[in-house]
């Protein structure tokens, strides 16, 4: 019997692409829809690779995955719903799909920190409630005269930079992995941590989520902004506590937000959040596009047909796993 991939959830209209890049190695794909721990166990009982899109797998779900399963490949940027060192102490490799739309969440982050900038949801509120005015209904400074920071300088952050530049704002950025002379090539000043806070007119978040970076935004740190600083959030929900921003952005103690992602999803219909002022809330839209969704797709199967083949893999997160460790 030929080798298995297992899709153990996934939100698109079909899989068709995986279906054909998969059986066209000579490998079969099988579907389900996973929601609980148990299902994932239950279905994964003849899988040699999970393609996972928001099901759970925990430690308790990769201690009972057959010894056959090779690898894990995860529809998306981030991992938050794997057990990455439950997935490395099993010596599984777990890989992510971190590519594929760096341009759309760029242009949806640039799109929210430009809307706040020239004050366009307080402006259009105004204009519909009959008041007409030619001046915005709070100072606006001049994009040239404003630093665009960036907490993180991956690859999305680098994107939204070099977009932010054609306007010009002053770039910036804070990651304490990157090196000074990485900086230097793309023209963006590296901050510390506490310059960062001290010196963004507008903050966008590009961290990924763990145990260090939870709540990295939280009511100890947005005191350490400036009232006219902007927030924007299209990375991860939990980088910021939620009821603390909106408890902010009420007291005036911070200009605006824009959030895309949110530490619970859907967003609960009775969260501060939903009448905070000088916000802007999307669904968790940021990633999408036409093109975004197959090239997902067709990039996690590929990924899937490297592992079971034993080829070298594209995007792994635990490096320290050898990868393909049961590979033929």
């Amino acid at each position: 019997m030929s080798a298995t991939v297992l899709i153990t959830d996934y939100g698109f209209k079909n899989v068709d692409l995986e279906r054909a890049a998969i059986e066209r190695a000579g490998f079969q794909l099988k579907t389900a829809q996973c929601r609980k721990p148990e299902e994932v166990i239950d279905a994964a009982r003849e899988a040699d690779v999970l393609i996972v899109q928001w099901a759970p797998l925990t430690a308790q779900v990769i201690a009972a995955l057959p010894p056959r399963v090779r690898a894990i490949v995860r529809y998306g940027i981030g991992v938050d719903n794997i057990d990455i060192s439950a997935a490395t102490a099993r010596g599984l490799p777990v890989c992510n799909i971190p590519d594929y739309c760096i341009d759309e969440v760029a242009d949806h982050t640039l799109a929210l920190a430009l809307a706040l900038a020239r004050q366009l949801p307080q402006t259009h509120a105004r204009t519909l409630a009959g008041e007409w005015k030619i001046t915005p209904p709070a100072p606006m400074p001049a994009f040239r005269d404003m630093t665009f920071a960036c907490a993180g300088f991956g690859r999305i952050a680098r994107a939204v930079l070099a977009r932010a530049r054609a306007f010009g704002f002053h770039l910036a950025a804070y990651d304490p992995f990157v090196s000074p002379s990485e900086f230097a090539a793309v023209g963006v000043d590296p901050l510390s941590l506490e310059e960062l806070f001290r010196a963004a007119d507008i903050l966008s978040l590009h961290l990924p989520l763990t145990a260090q970076t939870r709540h990295f935004i939280d009511a100890t740190r947005l005191p350490a902004l400036r009232p006219s600083t902007i927030l924007v959030n299209t990375s991860r929900g939990g980088l910021v506590d939620t009821t603390a921003l909106a408890q902010s952005l009420r007291a005036g103690q911070l200009c605006a937000a824009g959030l895309d992602v949110f530490e619970s999803e859907p967003l609960p219909p009775d969260h501060p959040l939903r009448s905070a002022p000088n916000i802007i809330l999307t669904s968790h839209t940021a990633w999408f596009s036409e093109a975004s969704v197959p090239r997902l797709q067709k990039l996690a199967a590929e990924e899937a047909v490297r592992a079971l083949r034993g080829e070298p893999l594209r995007n792994q997160i635990n490096r320290e796993v050898r990868s393909n460790p049961r590979a033929p």
